[in-house]
């Protein structure tokens, strides 16, 4: 086939998208990791804690709950906050966890408003796949820290969104200047 044949059929023409590949978000694509039931054993974030911090992406642990860098983050930076019991209902979490993952929050704001300057944060659970939640079977508290024209021209015109540094340079960033 021609070049000229295959633009008027519209086929490989080019277009106005840059593109910064990240093979590693096919992971996420194709639902690896991902547990198709409430199975512990197919959970990631029941199979984090059993790794190395660094490895895991782990900032920080506590007794009931743990802060973990998000692999796919929406913005850098982002965290989410996870009790180590698999549940996937913010209702099934006993006072003690409840309180723990409002105090990891807290603490994880702090410190990266510390480090980074972020001067807001969007904070959520996503209940239920319906609800957008992409690992519905284990509750997870998002902290997605904010700038001032951090949603700017680059996602919009220049339909790329940008990460200033690398995940595990964050997370020890993160983890040295954890507060609380």
């Amino acid at each position: 086939m021609s070049e000229d044949t295959v633009r008027q059929d519209g086929i490989g023409e080019p277009d106005d998208l840059d593109r910064l590949w990240t093979p590693h978000r096919m992971a996420y694509i194709r639902g690896e990791s991902k547990p198709g039931d409430a199975s512990a054993g197919q959970c990631p974030f029941c199979r984090i804690p059993t790794l190395e911090d660094a490895d895991g992406l782990v900032v920080r642990r506590g007794r009931l709950a743990f802060a973990v860098l998000n692999l796919y983050p929406y913005a850098p930076g982002h965290l989410m906050v996870c009790p180590y019991r698999h549940l996937a209902d913010y209702t099934e979490t006993t006072a003690e966890e409840a309180i723990e993952i409002g105090e990891l929050t807290k603490q994880a704001m702090h410190t990266v408003r510390a480090v980074s300057g972020a001067r807001g944060f969007n904070l959520g659970m996503n209940q239920g796949e319906v609800a957008g939640a992409g690992i519905a079977a284990h509750l997870h508290q998002h902290v997605v820290p904010r700038w001032p024209g951090d949603a700017n021209f680059m996602p919009i015109i220049g339909r790329t969104k940008t990460l200033p540094e690398l995940l595990d340079e964050t997370r020890a960033l993160f983890a040295e200047a954890w507060i609380g």
